[in-house]
């Protein structure tokens, strides 16, 4: 039985989430480390672009939860919309552009450099893709739990995100690697509408 592409992700970061706590060194080599030197130390590798995001955080588990649960929640429609091979395209596109954007964006606002971990740029690659492809469908987020379109719940995420990372508001999270998750979804969605037209 094949099994789909969502309970894949879903089950291979709660294995390696089990997996931290047995080999605190999986964070120092799959994180996605800043460019620049850390104590003298350049501790990026190209690989972490796509690793960091199956690790998280083991001192809260609300970090994992909550990112299987977006994971879930929006990845389980695109999927079913899309089928798993596209579904697995759109996530690790993500992955990637919101890597590129936190191993850019922060440095040039002169953050600290410091690593990132979570599924969350994926996560949110994926909210950006079911609102484009059910942009009428209500959701109902946590904080408000006020039903709206798929369309406005992206749209005031992206906006959120955008402010609180220029604010520099809630330092320790990614603001940048959630919108460029984002963007990453866009273009490749946008991409495959632009195939289906020119056909």
């Amino acid at each position: 039985m094949k099994v789909p592409a969502v309970k894949f992700l879903i089950a291979t970061n709660v294995l390696i989430y089990g997996m931290q706590f047995l080999s605190h060194g999986l964070v120092d080599l799959l994180a996605l480390w800043p460019l620049q030197p850390i104590e003298g130390q350049v501790y990026f590798h190209y690989w972490q672009i796509l690793t960091y995001a199956f690790l998280h955080d083991t001192g809260s588990i609300f970090h994992l939860l909550f990112n299987m649960l977006g994971l879930w929640m929006f990845g389980s429609q695109v999927e079913t919309y899309l089928g798993s091979k596209r579904l697995l395209a759109v996530y690790f596109a993500s992955v990637v552009t919101a890597a590129l954007s936190q191993l850019w964006v922060p440095m040039l606002f002169g953050a600290p450099p410091e690593p990132t971990i979570g599924a969350s740029g994926g996560v949110f690659g994926l909210l950006l893709a079911y609102a484009m492809l059910f942009p009428t469908r209500k959701v109902v987020p946590l904080i408000p739990p006020i039903p709206m379109p798929a369309w406005v719940f992206a749209t005031l995420y992206a906006g959120i995100e955008l402010y609180l990372g220029v604010t520099g508001s809630f330092s320790g999270v990614a603001h940048f690697a959630h919108l460029g998750g984002m963007v990453g979804s866009a273009v490749v969605i946008a991409q495959w509408r632009y195939s289906r037209v020119g056909n």
